[in-house]
Order: C-alpha cells, then structure tokens, then sequence
C-alpha cells in the first residue's frame, strides 16, 4: 500500500514537474504607435512530447470578447505573421480558418509565432494605438495556443518611448510594471491594458486599493469623484457582504465623440465617456451610474454567472438565455446603489425604474421577443440593430431591469418587507459561485428567487420571461403602495422617424402598427410632399402631420428608388405613451414597510 502510495506521488511530480517546465511567453511591442500597429511574439517552450509526436502546434485568435456578446472577427486586424524555432530557424505554417493558425514542428521542441495586429477600433471592446496612447482589449490581441488555455503566461511590454504608465490588473513579476503574469489565457484575455501618460488617482474604498486611469482631456473634480466612487463601492460590497479583489483599476477614456458605454472585467473595468459628461449633473450621474453598473459586474457575471459565461469558448457563440440576468439584474442594481450611497433621492430612483418600463411596452417588439428570446439572440440581433430592430427586438437591459424589479417587490411582498432580491444574489454567490466554483442554471436562479420569496413564481417566469403577456404592473407595484400612470400620446402622427439627409427628408424608422407602417411607406423612402405642400425638413413634416386631425388621410408625395409616387396615409398616433410612478392616496403599514424597503430608506 505505502509503495503503491509512493508510486502516485513520483508520477503526479512528474506530472508537476513536466507542466511547470512548459514556458510560455507574450511580447508585446510599440514602437510606431502613429501606425496604430501592435506587434506580437508568443514563444512556447518545452513543447509536451504528445505535441512533438504530432508534429504541429495551433494558435488560435478569440472571435468575440466575453462581455461583449458578438462575433467580431478579430483576425481580420492580424498580419505578417511569423513562425521560427527557439533558435530563429524558420517553420512552416498555414492558416487553417479563419482563426487558427497552424504551425508545423519538424524536430523543434518550441516555437516562436509573431504578427501584428491593427489596432484601431475605438470602443471598450476592441483595441486601439495611436500617437497619444495605446488600449489593449486582449481577446482582440493575444492568440492562445490550442489545447494550452489553461498553462501559466508572462507578458512582456515594450511601450512606446515616450510613454511612462502601464495600467493593468496582472500580477506584476518582481515588482516590475513592464513584466506581468497570468495564471491561465482567461485571466490574461480578462485584463485590459492602458499603456501612456494617462492620469492616476488612486484610492482606498471597502478596504481595497482602487485607481482611476484617466485617459484624454477632461474637466472634472477628482475629489468629488473619488468621494462619489467610494460610496458607490461601499454600497455594492454591502449587497454581497465582501470584495473579491485585492485591487480593482477604472479605466476610462474621454472621447469626443463616438460610442460611450462600458466593459466589465474580473479586477476591473474599461469606461468610455464623452470628455463633456461631467459638466451637467444629468451627465455626471449618467457616468456614476454607468460606474456603478460597471462595478456590479464585478460580482454579477464576472463571479456569479449564469452557467454557459466561463470557462468559454472563443472560437464561436456562447448561448445564453439569462442575460436579462446578467444585464438586466445589474441595470436594475446600478440605480439602486446610487439611491442606496446616497447620491440620488427616492424619486430620482423612481423615474430611473418607470423608464425601464417605458422603454419596454413603447416598444413594439415587446409584442414579439421574450426576454429570454433577447438574451439567446443577442449574437445576431442586439449588437446588430437595424431599421427594424424597434419592431422585432427588445433590450434585455431595461427589460431584464424590469423583471428584477417585479421579482423585488414579489420577495418583499413575501417576506413582509424582511428580504429582498439581495437574499437572491447572495445565496447564488456563496453557493455557485464560492461553494461549487460554477455558473448556475435558470432552474437554480428561479428555484433561489422562490424560496426567497416563500412562493411560487411561475407567473414572472413562464409569462414575462419566456412569454411575452403584457405585464399587470399595478398588481406588483401596489405591494409597495405605488401606482403606474400610463398618458398615451395622442398627438396626430403617422409613426415615423424622419431625419434631414443632404437636403432631403428620409425615413429612418416606421413602427410596427403605425399609420406608416400600416400604409406601406418604406424606409428610405424621400417624402417631398405633403397634401401638395413641399416638405423641405423633418421638423416641417411633424408640424404639418400633428396639425391634422386623427383618423383624417394625407397624401404622401415619396421617392422610391428614383421613382416618384403618391400613397394615401391615414393619420393616426405614434402608439407610444407617457409612464410615470406615483403612490396611492392610502398605503397600509404593510406597504409602507415594502416601499421603504424598495427605496431603501431603512
């Protein structure tokens, strides 16, 4: 018994020791940033014997960044790529797919395969180098030798000359900021890099340094921020009652222009904000809040994740049915940790949950896609909106918003204001995520919501989720003594977005239902005449619509592809409506309970 015991352990050292001789190697390269090219070298030593006897090895490049729920193709930016033994001997290699290269052995036991990558897509997701600073979104980067995700990396940076600061969550090697480590390819694609002169603040909040690396020019007040983020961290360490970080870095880029928005990541996160944001309240909380959104994500998805988000698979879609969980959860929860730090009233939180409700039922597609629907299909239809999306598609962020909310009153009506969605997230955190070290399933995410709650939930769930029933909000929203108002606006219209385009009025949008819809004007089309009368703006069109009266025709003088021709439109309304929240003329001391609850006032 003891020999065989001893056998077991030479071979798992073995083991240990043919893993731990595995080396592999990232060189990261800026030398001409004005170029907006990225040069990269992977260098795999000690290649296992299986692999030698193969002969090959593949690398391959990430289609999509987790987070960001698109195939984007990031191969396409990769070129002259490069392939040597350890001693610069060249190696054969050929690109086998669109991601995957392979590299053939011969008698080497390591690999070098370099290439560059164009890097000059501006959004949180994608990377991009110019002469001011480089980003590094590491799915769009960093290949991954096939069958390898899991062995150990370094990286080494080599920055531009000119640039001093490097901003990154990777284990620094030796205290070195241009040498980092990663304990497998997940971690190092789940750790953007900021590499320039960008701006440090540093903070301690929840007991764990944060920083702030401020990119591009801006006018803010640090101290207001820094004072601002710590209560926002506070309040969402409470929720889950620890933070699982040792360090956590903001990384934010001002920009004039463009796609504004954010990207969650396991220590950190990348914020795209306009430079101006901060010089109107309504901007300033529109970015704690996208703050505050971020920051959830540091627990909800990047730890407690529905069960297909990690381990993942780069090379094709991860389907999901739960990011009305993942997103829609966090929508909910990043208002409700500004009310809870203090930084929006209890009205503020109000209207930021009567918009979720607007958004979805002034949406025609809320008639046609669950939120389940809209979380499956974000690969092909969220990120890829078109002139018809109003109409066929809803966001599983407000909508999913909106399910948290009614599962929050659900749970307080319940348990008589004594718990609360919180109870929900931080059961599934110990369990799934602390105790199974695993996503969970839809099954364990309404089984958790139903015992917390004390009842079943097969109405949200079979209905509002998976259905498309439209939604008794009263019933839900009377449990905190609230009322939902709904104005329908009646103004004449015929439903229709138009927008002024080289002289021309375009239609951009006819919704489902609508006049316009209904009538067969198209998208694209050029309107030129009204009723005889010559539409030379968008804004002419409207006022000359909203002076008609419902149910009166127009006549539509419109160009179709270089022909002209004349439909008749009955004027209707745009079928949207007005939402607002307000509380009923009497509560109980039980609703009371449940709306000092929901707004957390106690």
């Amino acid at each position: 018994m003891k020999r065989y015991f001893l056998k077991l352990v030479f071979v798992a050292f073995l083991w240990t020791a043919g893993l731990k001789a595995q080396q592999l190697t990232y060189h990261l390269r800026i030398q001409a940033p004005h170029t907006h090219y990225l040069e990269v070298e992977i260098r795999f030593e000690n290649l296992p014997t299986d692999v030698q006897k193969r002969g090959y090895i593949d690398f391959k490049m990430p289609v999509w960044a987790p987070g960001s729920y698109l195939v984007r193709e990031f191969s396409r930016n990769v070129e002259a790529e490069q392939a040597t033994d350890l001693n610069g001997m060249p190696l054969k290699f050929e690109k086998m797919n669109k991601n995957t290269w392979r590299v053939q052995l011969a008698a080497a036991k390591g690999v070098r395969f370099s290439y560059q990558v164009y890097a000059f897509e501006q959004s949180v997701r994608t990377s991009f180098v110019d002469d001011s600073h480089a980003f590094i979104s590491p799915p769009s980067v960093f290949m991954f030798p096939d069958g390898f995700i899991h062995l150990p990396s370094t990286l080494h940076i080599t920055p531009y000359k000119e640039w001093k600061e490097i901003s990154c969550t990777l284990e620094k090697v030796e205290g070195n900021p241009y040498l980092r480590r990663a304990p497998n390819y997940d971690q190092l694609a789940d750790a953007p890099i900021e590499i320039g002169n960008q701006r440090i603040i540093s903070f301690t909040a929840a007991g764990i340094p944060h920083q702030y690396a401020m990119y591009g020019v801006a006018e803010y007040d640090a101290e207001r921020l820094v004072r601002d983020t710590k209560a926002i961290v506070e309040a969402a360490v409470e929720i889950f009652g620890e933070h699982p970080c040792k360090e956590y870095i903001f990384i934010v880029h001002h920009l004039g222009g463009g796609a504004t928005g954010g990207l969650e990541h396991l220590n950190s996160t990348v914020l795209a904000v306009n430079r101006n944001a901060y010089q109107t309240q309504s901007g300033y909380m529109g970015f704690l809040r996208l703050v505050a959104h971020e920051y959830f994500h540091l627990w909800n998805v990047k730890r407690l994740r529905p069960d297909v988000l990690g381990p993942f698979n780069y090379d094709q879609e991860n389907y999901t049915r739960l990011l009305w969980m993942a997103e829609g959860f966090t929508s909910y929860y990043d208002d409700l940790i500004l009310c809870r730090a203090g930084l929006i009233d209890e009205q503020s939180y109000l209207r930021e949950l009567v918009a979720n409700i607007a958004e979805h039922e002034n949406a025609p597609g809320s008639k046609v896609q669950s939120v389940a629907e809209a979380s499956f299909d974000a690969w092909i239809k969220y990120y890829r909106r078109n002139e018809n999306s109003i109409n066929s598609t809803i966001s599983y962020y407000g909508s999913g918003a909106r399910i948290a909310m009614l599962l929050d009153l659900e749970i307080l009506h319940g348990s008589k204001g004594q718990k609360n969605l919180d109870d929900v997230m931080r059961y599934l955190y110990q369990t799934t995520y602390k105790k199974l070290n695993r996503g969970f399933t839809e099954a364990e995410l309404k089984k958790a919501c139903e015992e917390v709650a004390g009842k079943k939930l097969d109405e949200i769930f079979d209905n509002f989720v998976h259905g498309t029933k439209p939604v008794d909000y009263n019933h839900y929203l009377a449990y905190a003594g609230l009322q939902l108002s709904v104005s329908p606006d009646n103004t004449p219209s015929l439903g229709m977005t138009l927008a002024d385009e080289n002289n021309r009025v375009i239609v951009k949008v006819t919704r489902r239902g609508a006049p316009a819809y209904n009538d067969g004007i198209n998208v694209n089309d050029e309107i030129i005449a009204i009723d005889g009368f010559r539409i030379n703006s968008a804004a002419a069109a409207n006022t000359y619509i909203a002076s008609r009266t419902v149910g009166q025709t127009v006549k539509v003088l419109l160009a179709r592809d270089g022909l002209v021709r004349e439909l008749p439109v009955k004027v209707g309304t745009s079928g949207t409506a007005q939402y607002s929240i307000t509380s009923l003329s009497t509560s109980s001391e039980e609703q009371e309970v449940v709306f000092r609850k929901l707004v957390r006032k106690e």
